[in-house]
């Protein structure tokens, strides 16, 4: 039987290479993202490729009721999810005090309560589905591990990712259900500009941005292993680690010197 693995943000960067690492296992994919013509643009190409189903839908997820929205369509087009890659997301960089407030909401809308949402509408399918491996990838990032001054509200969004998919995990593994959450460290996406940092100091460094292939296979290879957490990259595995040995006011004063570039 083959799977459908739903993944927001898959028409770029990590959400695209998760996409495609499930595309190449023979799995169904139903493609979510803003960008319709990149979307429609893969759907064309992976349906010959991989010969599988691949449904493109435009919704903006940072948007109220967009998550309800979705699992309309989806009930619509009879479409059952064995597998939720929740992906999409992004950061703002800059004093919070400072920073449109709007912008701030977008990004704790799309990063926390789309990604909860949507786990909580279709985890019930999830549970009924009778596929061997099943369940919900998380895409977080190293920052759920720290504050982060200048980036404080992303690094905050990402924190509650990382401790709902750990809970999530223990609940649902005696059920069957894989939760996987995938805390990548910097790595070569746009996601850079659309936080408007491409001053930092992180990207003059190459040595330290992985890439969306590299992030993608970690995070697919655990999911499918059903590890709780998955650090791609062992430096970005120790770096991880160091906040719970380290002095606070230190791992602050690090992660502000990174953020502001």
């Amino acid at each position: 039987m083959n799977r459908t693995v739903l993944i927001t943000g898959a028409s770029v960067g990590i959400g695209k290479e998760i996409a495609k690492l499930f595309a190449e296992d023979g799995s169904n994919l139903v493609l979510v993202a803003r960008n319709k013509a990149k979307l429609e643009a893969i759907a064309k190409e992976w349906k010959n490729k991989y010969e599988i189903k691949v449904e493109p839908i435009v919704v903006d997820l940072s948007k109220p009721g967009s998550a309800k929205s979705l699992y309309s369509t989806l009930a619509k087009k009879k479409i059952k999810v064995d597998v939720l890659v929740n992906n999409a997301g992004f950061g703002v960089n800059g004093e919070f005090a400072q920073n449109e407030y709007s912008l701030e909401s977008e990004m704790v809308h799309l990063n926390i309560v789309a990604l909860a949402e949507l786990s909580h509408l279709l985890l019930p399918g999830i549970l009924k589905s009778e596929v061997k491996v099943k369940g919900i990838l998380n895409v977080a990032s190293t920052a759920a591990f720290q504050p982060g001054p200048y980036m404080s509200n992303y690094y905050a969004s990402k924190a509650y990712v990382l401790s709902l998919s750990e809970g999530l995990h223990y609940e649902l593994k005696s059920h069957n259900v894989h939760v996987t959450c995938l805390c990548p460290g910097p790595t070569k996406t746009e996601f850079f500009d659309r936080a408007d940092m491409n001053d930092n100091n992180l990207l003059k460094n190459e040595f330290l941005l992985a890439s969306a292939e590299f992030v993608a296979q970690e995070g697919y290879d655990s999911f499918e292993k059903n590890k709780a957490i998955a650090i791609p990259g062992f430096l970005n595995s120790l770096l991880a680690q160091t906040p719970r040995i380290t002095p606070r006011f230190l791992v602050r004063r690090i992660a502000a010197l990174m953020n502001k570039g």
